[in-house]
């Protein structure tokens, strides 16, 4: 098939999928909250390239997205997207997730013009063999493809029969085979490198993708803003939709962002794993699963009161939720948020997802309409009058 016919055909099957996934409805007796349009959106952030530090790229997108359901916007200097309704009212509350991805940065070229890599964030390295990347140089995107030996010819030694993926072992090749090639593409040392790997349906109402974590998480607070304004909701505080950067490498944006709104509650929603899958151990993990709901956590940082109000909110509108234990810290941007400033009442509300820090993550549809119902439900319970006082 020529090229051109083969790419319409394949963006006409795209547009067939995502058709028929916006009228699955997620639940029999529910209103699916997701929409063509919004599902297209999810498409396009996901397959878009959103790298920690570079972050930039995907944060066009969603403010492209929020605008129309939020009164004001702005991007702090690091590039945490906010979005603002009723930007005027001193009561404050946050609906956060992060917006950054996992990648690698280029950080040796070959005389041969192969590329040598470091972390940018906690990208696996044992996932990254034969996987097709972009690398982001000065003159455009690059397409390159991690290098591995033959089965045939992978060079072993008395102690270990086969050589095993390391981040010293591995490398890029891009079709260059000198320096000077590498650096005719527009590639240097410190350009950044992601996964080609973008969004798919799989079957019963289950989602792949590269960077649902998290994503997920920037597309479903724009939703909660979304059904604010289609239904015509007044909230008696200030809204603040915010896509944070960095989180991957330490809550960074989160930090920054939240010394700078000063927030009275926040909401921050992340992922966390399915652990009904092979290799995870149910007595560290606790038992959550893609399909049954949005997960709540207990944690120092998330406040007894608010988790409260939100288990009521749950309980009161049929949300299922699921429920984990964490220990000192959530390892998300909670933490931040919980412990900024004088201290911000905080909750985590997380979707189960497979596959974490892959290019292969995967989650359900339905999981992501209760996440969004019961952010947007626990909104419209929240006033500045709330008792959130421990004592």
């Amino acid at each position: 098939m020529p090229k051109q016919l083969n790419c319409l055909f394949l963006s006409h099957q795209n547009e067939k999928i995502m058709a028929k996934a916006a009228k699955t409805s997620p639940k029999k007796g529910r209103k699916a909250i997701l929409t063509d349009h919004s599902l297209g959106f999810f498409r396009s952030y996901i397959n878009n390239a959103s790298p920690v530090g570079f972050e930039t790229w995907g944060q066009k997108l969603w403010i492209d997205y929020l605008r129309p359901y939020v009164d004001t916007h702005y991007v702090d200097p690091y590039g945490t997207a906010v979005g603002v309704i009723n930007p005027e009212h001193p009561f404050k509350v946050v609906i956060e997730a992060h917006a950054d991805e996992i990648s690698w940065f280029v950080n040796y070229i070959t005389a041969e013009g192969l590329m040598y890599l470091k972390r940018n964030g906690g990208v696996d390295h044992q996932t990254a063999p034969a996987s097709r990347v972009l690398i982001h140089g000065k003159k455009g995107p690059v397409k390159a493809v991690f290098g591995w030996p033959a089965i045939h010819t992978r060079i072993g030694t008395p102690d270990q029969k086969e050589a095993h993926p390391r981040t010293d072992n591995l490398w890029l090749d891009c079709g260059a085979r000198n320096r000077k090639e590498v650096k005719d593409l527009g590639i240097h040392v410190g350009a950044v490198v992601t996964y080609q790997d973008g969004f798919d349906e799989l079957a019963n109402g289950n989602y792949v993708g590269r960077a649902f974590d998290n994503r997920v998480g920037g597309f479903m607070i724009a939703e909660v803003a979304r059904l604010l304004k289609e239904n015509k909701k007044k909230l008696p505080f200030g809204l603040y939709v915010v896509n944070a950067v960095q989180e991957e490498i330490g809550l960074r944006g989160a930090e920054m962002i939240a010394r700078r709104i000063k927030p009275d509650i926040a909401i921050v929603t992340d992922v966390t794993h399915d652990t009904t899958t092979p290799m995870i151990n149910k007595n560290i993990e606790g038992e959550v699963a893609c399909g049954k709901g949005p997960s709540l956590a207990y944690a120092p940082a998330v406040h007894n009161k608010l988790l409260g109000v939100v288990e009521q909110v749950a309980a009161d509108h049929a949300i299922p939720v699921q429920w984990r234990a964490l220990s000192r810290s959530t390892g998300t941007d909670t933490d931040s948020f919980a412990y900024a400033n004088d201290g911000c009442p905080s909750v985590l509300i997380s979707i189960p997802l497979r596959y974490m820090h892959t290019t292969v993550e995967m989650l359900h549809r339905d999981d992501i309409e209760e996440t969004i119902r019961l952010m947007y439900e626990t909104l419209l319970t929240l006033t500045p009058k709330t008792n959130l006082s421990y004592l």
